[in-house]
């Protein structure tokens, strides 16, 4: 059904204000639930996973506030059905979690307006909790000016007008989910939801339960039914990190989804509706990965609207001396250090390195220079890792246990020359707990000075 809105259950003894009820309700899209006593009520509300609940107070049985101390209802609006005489137990089931009350006889368009005001004050609340994750990582901007950077801007600005897939193409480290975020920031949606499902950190039942929520009893430990990050992010933005490692089986769930904009939960039956953007991303080559088999040819086509390839560091080298101090910043702010400044020194030797690990490890080498210095500026001395690669060549002409070796004394030897030999802040700078570094320093056989 297209306009499907979600189940709302009707818990009243009256026959005739059920059936009222039931078909305004049906007309404007819902799926409507109808009980005729307080402990049925209970079992529907655990049962169907309902949008609203509009209760009777007065139920054989079992009361409307009975009802509201025994039903799992904490992220359900609860809409309490009394009569004028009994307004004073209407505002004590509120101060058991109702939202409102209507009382009998009531009109149609003051019962389509506590509706709305139910629903619309429900999916801000499930909104901000979301938000709440989010806020902080929506803030970080795209930083810099360089011209590979500026055309990708240029591309995602006009995407973000459109409700168009989106696929990011690049390197790990490339900032794909930034990129991602700015989209969404940038679009009509930017009051929605932006979700993140990350298809890596998870295994496949997990990561199925997470896009398309799941019903109780699904799989084992599935206790309560579930909303899926699909749901959550109605009308918003979800982006699929690491799409290329999607099994085949969920890319062909997937592919149905992005087909026809509604799914199943795991373990359920009912068409679901939603109206999101997708942003997917990916480190792979997945033109490669489709021609291998490993990708299915059709999804590739769906995710392919509008693709964007972000540049990896090395080809925006003018972006570095203010990515550094951005960086610089947030790690002396979340440190609560005074800022620090970077010697032309330091910066020479960042430009000069090409960044494999992109931005994500620029980021990772400021706070790490950050928590070790002591001083009011950065200098070449806080970056001796990164000459390594004026001596790559020395290692690839070795075995490769021997080459490994060779790596490790030299990452050990940086991060203890960098700390005076303080083998606590090299650890802490390494993230290797303080025994393991002492054993490495002893297999390794490196002298402390």
């Amino acid at each position: 059904m297209d306009n499907f809105r979600g189940k709302i259950v009707v818990a009243d003894d009256d026959p005739d204000i059920r059936n009222i009820l039931r078909d305004r309700l049906e007309n404007q899209g819902f799926e409507v639930v109808l009980v005729a006593d307080g402990r049925d009520a209970v079992l529907k509300i655990a049962k169907e996973d309902p949008v609203l609940v509009l209760l009777d107070l007065q139920m054989s049985g079992m009361s409307g506030i009975e009802v509201l101390k025994k039903a799992d209802h904490d992220e359900i609006p609860v809409i309490i059905i009394t009569a004028f005489g009994t307004i004073e137990k209407a505002v004590e089931a509120m101060r058991e979690g109702a939202f409102d009350f209507i009382t009998k006889p009531f009109s149609p368009d003051h019962l389509d307006l506590v509706v709305k005001k139910a629903l619309d004050f429900n999916r801000i609340r499930r909104e901000n909790l979301l938000f709440q994750k989010e806020t902080a990582l929506l803030s970080r901007d795209i930083i810099g000016n360089s011209p590979p950077l500026m055309e990708v801007v240029r591309i995602a600005r006009g995407v973000s007008e459109t409700s168009s897939t989106v696929l990011l193409l690049g390197e790990s480290g490339t900032g794909k989910e930034v990129f991602a975020r700015a989209i969404h920031k940038w679009s009509r949606r930017a009051s929605r939801p932006f979700v993140v499902v990350n298809c890596v950190a998870l295994n496949d039942e997990l990561v199925e339960s997470e896009l398309f929520g799941h019903e109780k009893g699904a799989f084992t430990g599935a206790h309560q039914t579930r909303r899926g990050k699909l749901e959550y992010a109605h009308e918003g933005t979800v982006f699929l990190d690491e799409i290329g490692d999607f099994k085949p089986g969920l890319q062909a769930k997937l592919l149905r989804f992005l087909q026809e904009r509604e799914f199943e939960r795991v373990g359920g039956s009912r068409n679901i509706r939603v109206d999101i953007r997708i942003i997917a991303a990916t480190n792979r080559n997945l033109e490669v990965e489709v021609r291998e088999g490993r990708f299915r040819k059709d999804l590739f086509f769906r995710l392919n609207v509008v693709t964007i390839r972000l540049p990896p560091l090395r080809q925006r080298k003018e972006d570095i001396p203010a990515l550094a101090r951005y960086f610089l910043e947030e790690a002396c702010r979340k440190l609560n250090k005074p800022l620090i400044a970077v010697s032309s020194a330091a910066m020479d030797r960042m430009m000069a390195y090409d960044w494999p690990g992109n931005l994500r490890e620029m980021e990772n080498l400021i706070e790490r220079v950050a928590v070790l210095s002591d001083g009011k500026e950065i200098t070449a001395g806080d970056v001796p890792f990164l000459s390594f690669q004026d001596s790559d060549q020395e290692a690839m002409e070795l075995p490769y246990h021997d080459a490994v070796r060779f790596f490790q004394r030299r990452i050990l030897r940086n991060a203890l020359d960098l700390t005076r030999g303080n083998q606590a802040k090299a650890s802490e700078a390494l993230g290797l707990q303080r025994t393991y570094l002492s054993r490495l320093i002893k297999k390794l056989n490196l002298k402390i000075q």
